[in-house]
């Protein structure tokens, strides 16, 4: 835990924390590994520290990139109806809408569940392996960082599964539905993305890019 700062009192900018919900200021005093610095105030997470979490974030990281690009391009469901059987991908069903005005659909649905986390992931891999390797950071390690964060709010997958699992229940008495590869890939893909925040402590990685270990 930290104390909160007068704001009279100057001290060095080193030396403070600002909770990213609330904008309390806290005196800096790094936890232990494994132990939480939680904002007084509003119960933000600050630092979170945990052993070993760069490997554990970058093999998340390469697991999403595989999963992303599998759950793309396998068939996602298949669904039988009135003897008619059809299996459709990811993939397939943005292209249903890459005609006409619907093309700016296709884009964002592309976007959002593909492209958003795929590219969340590959920055990830971009800025931490020079950290975990104790390697001088990437250049533009920074700006890579702070766009990868920017973007989190705009990767879907999970809404999309969740989406998809809401309409399966509706369709379901109409049709006999399948579950592709890529279904079960997009489930584990969930279950990864909420790991890698639970292993992610910003604090850390920011601290790391500003004061780099000498190599």
């Amino acid at each position: 835990m930290k104390d909160t700062v007068d704001p009279d009192i100057s001290l060095p900018l080193t030396e403070l924390i600002v909770c990213p919900q609330c904008d309390a200021v806290f005196h800096l005093k790094e936890p232990e590994t494994g132990e939480k610095a939680v904002c007084q105030r509003c119960h933000t997470v600050l630092i979170a520290p945990r052993r070993q979490a760069g490997l554990k974030i970058i093999a998340i990281a390469l697991a999403t990139f595989i999963l992303i690009i599998g759950a793309t391009f396998f068939p996602f469901l298949t669904i039988d109806a009135a003897g008619n059987k059809n299996s459709v991908s990811v993939f397939d069903s943005a292209l249903a809408f890459s005609s006409g005005p619907m093309v700016l659909l296709a884009l964002a649905t592309a976007g959002l569940i593909m492209v958003v986390p795929l590219v969340r992931a590959m920055l990830t891999l971009y800025v931490l392996v020079p950290i975990v390797l104790d390697l001088p950071p990437a250049r533009y390690a920074m700006q890579a960082f702070r766009f990868s964060q920017a973007l989190q709010p705009w990767s879907m997958a999970e809404i999309f599964a969740l989406g998809c699992a809401v309409a399966l229940v509706k369709i379901a008495d109409l049709a006999t539905v399948g579950f592709g590869p890529a279904f079960w890939m997009f489930g584990g893909l969930v279950v990864l993305l909420v790991a890698q925040e639970s292993f992610m402590c910003r604090w850390s990685v920011w601290n790391s890019l500003e004061h780099p270990k000498k190599s």
